[in-house]
């Protein structure tokens, strides 16, 4: 068993050129297939900040003859690798001087893929470093007419190295590492100063390769600090064009300007962006409202999600004698969602039409007086006809009542009925119908769930909620009416209540608005409520206890799950 080397993480890949160390690395080999060929010489240079740090170089035994043309190019013979190391004695060495480095190759797909196959030939572990290809790195870097060609040897020539390449590994190492500090000279001009900047630059292919003048923008991203936040591209009439967040700003603005960047609409903004503003945070989920806040209030066209956070649908009771149920686009207090679509709010009315024994019809009924024709439900029992006079407001009143009761989680009789109806269904085997309620049934639960949960949440005027940071701190949120009314952090060593305190204190004052949700806008809600149940979030305060109706659709989850595992949904 063999422990595996220690690679570069991910904060390390953000760090300084200047502080990275390079292993320049060459190799021969008896033909072209990693698979069916072998190594018989590794040259290698280890190279920071510019200064030499080691090198390494040995012939290795193959195994095999070697082919006259191999012979030829590089002049190394049978006879000078008979007496060589074997690869197995050859590998550890070489990833060991690998270990925490940039593997650096001219065509480093070719030489990394011989050295991860000699591994799993020889039982070693691939310690997957990152790869720098120099040849891929010219290209991105010049121009064609400047270099019509990237081979190491046109390479050498254009930059003039005091080594030139040979087809011997540790001279055509020594040529690549001269090679890859003329490239680096060039790379500053282009705003990269960093390893994550330097490998994204080196995979920008033609097709995805930024323009020279996006290159130019990458300057853009000097000044963003590395804190938590959210960032604005502002077009050259200071309009939002594109809002986002991010743990760390410095390196998601940096991010735009490489070939990470794919998506065609985003690298368009970046082409007409001509500055880059931020909001520090104190922490995540404080980045995440106002990101949500700034999208609403500014529009900005290159963001397609959040751009419309009020636009969610509701069913509602309309005001009148025989109320029935409409879908609406703004909520009244009893309205039952938010849904994402038209679509699943009509089908929650006809669930609801099920286990509620409101009227389906459209027309508006006077309360007396009413005289028309009653219609087949009538005939089915599954309507008392108010259109025809055959029932009073006050005898329709109990309806309505259900409905809020189910809504508000009062009483889930209705729920029960509906869940009666589909055993007895099954019971008489009638088990495609059976099949079709329960999952009405179902998608109706989940619905009700979602409601009651952010609607309890929404009511309160205010809870506070502390969550650990990772790094025995705290992040602490003050949330009103559904709304984020302060954050702040208590870092390690400082006591969190003083913190607390001084955070409602200066909180900002919220008025509930109507709705269930009192005004505030369904995203935030979401994101609130899954921030304090999620994550370890403790709660510290709430006016008055936080808590969900014990006769709501919560209790009912579990079946919801049973019944439809795949679509239930976690808010």
């Amino acid at each position: 068993m063999h422990a595996r080397p220690s690679q570069l993480s991910f904060d390390e890949l953000g760090t300084p050129l200047r502080e990275v160390t390079f292993v320049v690395l060459d190799l021969e080999t008896t033909g072209g297939s990693a698979r069916n060929d072998a190594i018989t010489e590794v040259g290698a240079v280890k190279v920071r900040g510019g200064e030499q740090v080691g090198e390494l170089a040995t012939l290795v035994d193959p195994g095999t003859g070697l082919p006259p043309q191999i012979v030829a190019l590089t002049g190394i013979t049978s006879a000078m690798t008979a007496g060589a190391p074997q690869p197995a004695q050859v590998l550890p060495s070489v990833l060991e001087f690998l270990r925490g480095s940039v593997l650096v190759a001219h065509n480093a797909p070719f030489d990394s893929g011989f050295l991860r196959a000699a591994c799993e030939r020889h039982g070693q572990v691939w310690p997957r470093p990152p790869l720098l290809c120099t040849a891929r790195l010219a290209r991105a870097v010049l121009s064609r007419d400047e270099a019509p060609s990237v081979r190491l040897g046109a390479l050498a020539a254009l930059f003039g190295t005091e080594t030139q390449p040979t087809h011997r590994a540790l001279a055509d190492a020594r040529a690549t590492v001269e090679v890859l500090h003329h490239l680096l000279e060039r790379v500053g001009n282009l705003g990269v100063q960093s390893l994550e900047e330097l490998l994204a630059l080196a995979r920008e292919s033609a097709p995805h390769r930024p323009t020279q003048r996006q290159r130019q923008k990458r300057v853009l991203a000097n000044g963003v600090p590395s804190a938590p936040g959210v960032y604005l591209f502002r077009g050259p009439r200071e309009e939002v064009l594109y809002v986002g967040t991010s743990g760390d700003l410095q390196k998601r603005v940096r991010s735009y300007f490489t070939a990470g960047e794919r998506r065609r609409r985003v690298r368009d903004m970046v082409a007409l962006a001509e500055r880059v503003d931020t909001v520090v945070c104190a922490h995540a989920l404080e980045a995440s409202v106002r990101e949500l806040r700034l999208i609403a209030a500014h529009q900005p066209r290159y963001n397609r999600r959040s751009r419309r956070p009020n636009h969610t649908w509701w069913v509602t009771p309309t005001a009148e004698a025989f109320p029935r149920l409409s879908v609406v686009n703004t909520p009244r207090d009893g309205a039952l969602g938010p849904f994402p679509s038209r679509r699943a709010a009509a089908a929650a009315v006809d669930t609801v039409l099920d286990v509620v024994p409101l009227r389906p019809c459209t027309q508006r009924i006077p309360a007396t007086g009413a005289s028309a024709t009653p219609c087949a439900l009538h005939e089915l029992g599954r309507c008392a006809a108010p259109c025809a006079g055959l029932q009073t407001p006050e005898e329709y009143a109990p309806a309505v009542g259900a409905l809020g009761d189910l809504i508000d989680g009062r009483d889930d009789a209705a729920l029960h009925c509906a869940a009666g109806e589909i055993h007895a269904l099954a019971g008489r085997e009638r088990f495609e119908a059976a099949a079709g309620r329960r999952d009405q049934l179902a998608a109706l639960v989940v619905g009700l769930g979602r409601a009651q949960r952010l609607a309890a949440l929404a009511a309160l005027p205010e809870l506070v909620g502390a969550r650990p940071d990772g790094h025995r701190g705290w992040e602490i949120s003050v949330v009103r009416y559904g709304r984020l009314a302060a954050s702040g952090v208590a870092r390690r060593g400082v006591a969190p209540m003083p913190v607390i305190d001084a955070l409602r204190l200066g909180a900002q004052t919220v008025l509930p608005g109507p709705g269930p949700l009192r005004g505030a806008p369904v995203e935030e809600v979401r994101l609130l409520h899954r921030w304090l149940t999620t994550g370890g979030t403790r709660l510290v305060a709430s006016e008055p206890s936080w808590s969900e109706p014990a006769r709501g659709a919560g209790a009912w989850g579990a079946w919801a799950e049973r019944a439809r595992p795949v679509e239930v949904e976690v808010d």
